[in-house]
Order: C-alpha cells, then sequence, then structure tokens
C-alpha cells in the first residue's frame, strides 16, 4: 500500500513538473490561451467587491436587476465576471465609519445591502446563487452560477452585543472585516491615531465569537498592534480580505509589512491581493495622498464632507483634471511574487477591491473580465498550473473550510 501511494505522488509531482516545463517553453498565444482556459477551468475566488454599495449608490431597486447583467458603470456584472471566470466574489457588506455614531451603529444599512445580495440570487437564479460554504461554491460552479458569498466590511454592527456575531453568521456573512477607515468599538484602525492600542475588551471577545462561530476574521484595514494582538488570540487562520505589500509602498500603512504576512502565514491565513492602484504603487500611492490633501482643503472651503453628493463631483473633476498615473498589471504580479517569496504558495489569494476604488485599478485588469491576463502574467513567471489553481480558491477555501472546523470543535 505504501509501495502504490508513493508511487501515486511520484506521478503527480512528474505530472506537475512536465505541466510546469510546457508553461515555460509556450508561446506568448499559447499562454494567453492557457491562461483563458485556466481562468474557466477553476473556481476564482475574489476576496472583495463593493458591488452592494454601488447598488447603494444608484438606489436600487429590484427593477434594476438588468444593471447586474450588463453595465458600463463600475466594474462588476455578470457578463464580464463570466468572461474573466471570476465565479466567486465575496460581496463586500460595506459599513462607513460615519455609520458607526449610528444608534443601531449601521446594522440597518448592513441588512439592507445584504438584502442586495439576496434579491440578486432570487431574481436572476440561472446566473447567481447565495453561498454559505465552499462546498456550496463547488455546486454553484457546477451548475455554471456565480456564487455570492458575503463578507462584512467594518465589524461596527456588531453593535455592544456579542450575540450579533451569530445573527450576521446566520444571514450568510463568511468574513467580517474588524474596522474600516477609523477606529470603532471593536479595534484601531490604520487610517486613525491609537484609541485602544490594538483591540478592544470587546474586540477581544469578538474575535474569540468569530471563531466560536464559524466567521473568519479580516485584518485587512486594521493598525499593526490590532494585526499582532489578533495573531496571539485567534484560534483559526485568518485572513486579508483585500490588502497589499507596504514592501512596494512604503508610506501606506493600510499594506501589510513583511513581517506581517510571516505572521499571517504561520497563522497558515491567506493574503488576497488588492488591485487599488494606491495601495499597491508608491507614486500612485503618494499621488492619491496630495490629492486628498488638496481636495480637502477645497471641501473644508465649501463646507463639505467627502460622502456628500456635491463633494462626488468635486472629486471627479479633480481627478479628471489631475489622473492618476498608470500602472502597469505586472505590478500586481510583484506583489503575488512577495508574498509567495515570504510565506509560500499556500498563502496568496485575489482580493481585488472591484466597484470600491473609483476605477484606480491597473492597466490590464480593469474589470473581472481581465483576470486571464493577470494569470497569463503568473503563468509567464513560471507558476505551475497547480500554483494558478491555488491562488485562485484553493488557498482561500482551506482557510474557509478549517475556520468552520475550529468552530464546531469549540461548540
Amino acid at each position: 500500500m505504501k509501495y502504490v501511494i508513493s508511487l501515486l505522488l511520484m506521478t503527480l509531482g512528474l505530472f506537475s513538473c512536465s505541466e510546469k516545463k510546457q508553461n515555460e517553453t509556450a508561446s506568448d498565444e499559447q499562454l494567453q490561451k492557457h491562461a483563458d482556459e485556466l481562468a474557466h477551468r477553476f473556481i476564482i475566488t475574489d476576496g472583495h467587491v463593493d458591488l452592494p454599495e454601488r447598488l447603494k449608490s444608484i438606489h436600487w431597486t429590484t427593477d434594476s436587476i438588468n444593471l447586474i447583467v450588463k453595465t458600463n458603470r463600475g466594474e462588476f456584472d455578470y457578463e464580464r465576471a463570466m468572461k474573466g471566470g471570476l465565479t466567486a466574489p465575496f460581496m463586500s457588506i460595506y459599513i462607513p465609519s460615519e455609520y458607526q455614531k449610528k444608534p443601531d451603529y449601521g446594522k440597518g444599512l448592513a441588512d439592507s445591502l445584504m438584502s442586495y445580495v439576496f434579491d440578486i440570487a432570487r431574481l436572476l437564479p440561472d446566473k447567481f446563487a447565495l453561498a454559505k460554504t465552499p462546498a456550496d461554491v463547488e455546486a454553484n460552479f457546477k451548475a455554471g452560477k456565480i456564487s455570492l458569498p458575503m463578507g462584512m466590511e467594518n465589524g461596527a454592527p456588531i453593535g455592544n452585543d456579542i450575540k450579533n456575531v451569530k445573527y450576521f453568521y446566520d444571514k450568510g456573512v463568511r468574513y467580517i472585516t474588524l474596522t474600516h477607515s477609523k477606529n470603532n468599538h471593536i479595534c484601531d484602525s490604520s487610517g486613525d491615531s491609537a484609541k485602544w492600542n490594538g483591540l478592544s475588551p470587546f474586540g477581544k471577545e469578538v474575535v474569540q465569537e468569530m471563531n466560536r462561530v464559524g466567521i473568519m476574521v479580516d485584518i485587512s484595514h486594521v493598525d499593526d498592534s490590532t494585526f499582532y494582538q489578533v495573531m496571539k488570540l485567534s484560534k483559526a487562520p485568518c485572513i486579508a480580505s483585500h490588502s497589499s505589500c507596504r514592501y512596494f509602498a512604503p508610506t501606506v500603512r493600510r499594506d501589510m509589512t513583511d513581517d506581517m504576512i510571516k505572521k499571517l502565514g504561520e497563522n497558515d491565513g491567506v493574503m488576497s491581493i488588492n488591485f487599488y492602484t494606491a495601495f499597491v504603487d508608491s507614486a500612485t500611492a503618494n499621488y492619491q495622498a496630495r490629492s486628498f490633501k488638496t481636495i480637502g482643503a477645497i471641501l473644508k472651503e465649501k463646507n463639505l464632507k467627502f460622502f456628500d453628493p456635491a463633494a462626488r463631483q468635486i472629486m471627479a473633476q479633480y481627478k479628471k483634471e489631475h489622473p492618476a498615473p498608470e500602472v502597469d498589471i505586472e505590478v500586481i504580479a510583484n506583489h503575488i511574487d512577495h508574498v509567495v517569496k515570504l510565506i509560500g504558495i499556500d498563502h496568496v489569494a485575489f482580493g481585488s477591491d472591484f466597484d470600491g476604488v473609483d476605477g484606480m485599478l491597473p492597466t490590464g485588469l480593469e474589470n473581472p473580465s481581465k483576470y486571464p491576463n493577470l494569470i497569463y502574467r503568473l503563468l509567464k513567471r513560471g507558476y505551475s498550473d497547480d500554483d494558478i489553481e491555488k491562488i485562485c480558491y484553493k488557498n482561500m477555501f482551506r482557510v474557509w473550510n478549517k475556520v468552520e472546523e475550529v468552530a464546531k470543535s469549540s461548540r
């Protein structure tokens, strides 16, 4: 029996090596074709797509359902996703920081955004389906449907009631980003000055309850102290649903340092690389910082806040007159390479932030239809088909399943 297993492993190894060698000797045209084939052979998970927020901005009603199939707005729709092979985008239930001050901490908004996701699956059942487990995603994939798992960006709607962690689990939320751009009652944010010096006392309870219930802890957006405390406290692997490497943009506190990436690897977690150019490229990060400073001064003079409709028009006009530097798709491959170099192929995935970055995306990766372009770049760099499969979905599935296992063992 041992001999049979050894022979099988050797055969699989030889197949993988042969496959990799074929990729290395293939022409560009062959590699591009192979990349497109892999994008449709494998499930592709995306750790963060802000479609629900975009629907909120257009005052979503069920009459707007055709905008999900095909639209010129934003980045995500059914046709572009299917063309690129994106079949498991985590729908972001995004709670802006100002909602933390509301009596319900933004829970009403969370319920509203989740209802949009439910509407999509209900009204387009031949194209979309909800997904609460990797097994759900696999079944939907076999049926030719796009899965809609959910992650909540900003844990503020948990409020002061720890039972709300289970409430959101029952609704279908499978990860929670602990905070967003400002500190909340759970932890400190990378976009704010220290309040708790990491997790709050309640925040520690939240992490433990997420482990107990089966929700992945997402450390995107948290400050460094929060990150390290989560790594010590969590009994389950964690994720960075849409983060990038600070190595390439040292001024971006939102990005992860090499040491943080290594700690996430030790946690057996996964880092889903963000495509937002201001996070992945130093020149664009500096441009964005200057833009915010200038726009902030204009808005202050006009007594407007960033989220006011009139402010959005001012920002759009400014960016039209002062366009951001172009960033090539190769930069995203550089971030993936960097993570692989630090912690290995088993700990990296995709986390685009489509529909959440005002179109600031790399050339060649402007929307989900372009996923084969990124896979092609990785193949050219020597990644094997098995490597691509791990990045596309297997790494995320491993963590997702492990979190459920930890939850079951603690119940």
